[in-house]
């Protein structure tokens, strides 16, 4: 006699905070490029929203894609995992806080717009003005 078929829950494999980081240091290299999810997304054959998810860590980037990623950011594969949770700089680091203004949603359009400030005097003073404002005067 044979058995009954027992079914087995299927595991999603969803992404998780590796996916996460890798996605962080994706968009933390384009942006510091300067070039936009539909530039990246037209080198590697995706869609801008493709590219969304990937930075998110909504969706996970197969290996070939992320060599391909690289080889368009101009960086070795590497430099997606540099800086991996176990491997963490300590809370107050530089990095660390850059990596977190990057993922706010206003970061790219700042980051634009300073970057086409026209001298080191007006950078120098919207410095100031950020610093003013968040002092919680």
């Amino acid at each position: 006699m044979v058995a009954p078929f027992k079914e087995v829950p299927v595991q999603k494999k969803s992404p998780g905070p590796i996916d996460r980081h890798i996605g962080e240091r994706l968009r933390l290299r384009r942006i510091s490029l300067g070039m936009s999810q539909e530039k990246l997304g037209e080198a590697l054959g995706l869609t801008f929203q493709q590219i969304q998810k990937y930075e998110k860590g909504a969706n996970r980037i197969g290996a070939s894609r992320l060599l391909a990623a690289a080889q368009v950011l101009g960086v070795g594969i590497e430099f997606f995992f540099d800086g991996l949770p176990d491997l963490e700089a300590p809370a107050g680091s530089g990095e660390r806080i850059v990596n977190a203004f990057l993922l706010i949603p206003e970061s790219e359009r700042l980051v634009r717009g300073f970057m086409r400030l026209p001298d080191g005097e007006a950078r120098r003073r919207v410095a100031d003005l950020v610093d003013w404002l968040a002092s919680g005067r």
